[in-house]
């Protein structure tokens, strides 16, 4: 079978399309034909060894596919064959066919899109967990979103809508912000046409937000933190644009405010049963058309190094997949 090979660390140019032997699923596994394989910031990460999980060469990237089961392992007992899944598989997504934890595959409804299947687990699973686990986001609380418009971004207006908040966005355009108005935001703040604390306070009638979600890092997170309002909560995401900010901690004591660490790969491996039940809603607000996971670009397998420079340099709106 094709997969997309990392022999050596480095960049996407580095990576490789070659020939490897069909994977054999062991007890409690199956084998996926792949359909689609989202891809992710932390898959970039990976292939330079800057992530927190660090595999041993070679390897093959992706961490979410959607696919049919083709085979599987002793002492599977919940998934059969030829059944359409959505999975979690860390890694070797980005090939014709990779092996799943039955655990980690969730049935996918007829109706839903294999592109869709592909492409909805880890942003909205993270989303989901930072808002409504971490967050314990409320209806008419305020929820601003830096980097509004990439993918989990652009998950976290769609679920704050989804959960009754009032969403403001924050981007770097105005086509990406109007993107944001579609999946939720009622307000929005071009950060490169305008200081972003000016913007929040005029986004939020000076109160600021009751809770951040910052998938960026970088030097909008002091700005954001100074504004936001008593006993706010800043969810930790992520570092997209590379820097991991150091924040006074005099503000979170001068606001009653905390610091929210969002690790959905840990949750999910600790919580298993609330991480089951989270993604089972996911699921069904999708299916019901009430969450609508963006797909806005699929390339071919021989194109993965493009797709992760373009994830990289956040020049494509929501997700984009691989299909094989």
């Amino acid at each position: 079978m094709r997969a997309i090979r990392c022999v050596e660390w480095g960049g996407p140019e580095r990576l490789r399309l070659e020939d490897i032997p069909e994977p054999v699923p062991g007890p409690g596994e199956v084998r996926l034909r792949v359909h689609a394989a989202g891809v992710n910031f932390p898959d970039y990460l990976i292939i330079q060894r800057k992530y927190q999980v660090r595999p041993e060469l070679p390897f093959t990237p992706g961490a979410e596919v959607s696919g049919t089961v083709l085979e599987t392992g002793p002492g599977v007992t919940r998934l059969r064959r030829g059944e359409r899944v959505a999975a979690f598989v860390s890694l070797g997504g980005f090939a014709e066919e990779v092996i799943a934890r039955e655990a980690a595959c969730f049935p996918l409804p007829d109706h839903v899109d294999d592109a869709v299947g592909a492409a909805f687990l880890l942003t909205y699973g993270t989303t989901w967990h930072a808002l409504a686990d971490r967050a314990a986001l409320r209806r008419g609380e305020r929820l601003l979103v830096l980097g509004a418009a990439g993918g989990v971004g652009l998950a976290a207006c769609d679920i704050g809508r989804h959960l009754g908040a009032e969403v403001i966005a924050a981007a770097s355009s105005a086509e990406k912000l109007a993107l944001c108005r579609e999946y939720g935001a009622s307000e929005t703040i071009d950060y490169t046409a305008e200081d972003l604390r000016a913007g929040i306070a005029r986004a939020s009638a000076g109160a600021g937000p009751d809770v951040i979600y910052d998938p960026v890092g970088g030097d909008f997170a002091e700005p954001a933190f100074r504004a936001i309002a008593w006993r706010g909560r800043y969810l930790v995401i992520g570092f997209a644009a590379g820097k991991i900010p150091a924040l006074p901690l005099n503000l979170p004591l001068l606001k009653g405010a905390s610091l929210v660490g969002v690790f959905w790969g840990d949750h999910m491996r600790r919580e298993p049963a609330l991480y089951a039940e989270e993604t089972a809603s996911l699921l069904a607000a999708i299916a019901a058309g009430q969450l609508k996971p963006l797909v806005s670009h699929r390339y071919r397998l021989e194109e993965a190094a493009t797709a992760l420079t373009d994830m990289a340099a956040r020049t494509v709106r929501g997700k984009i997949v691989i299909v094989p």
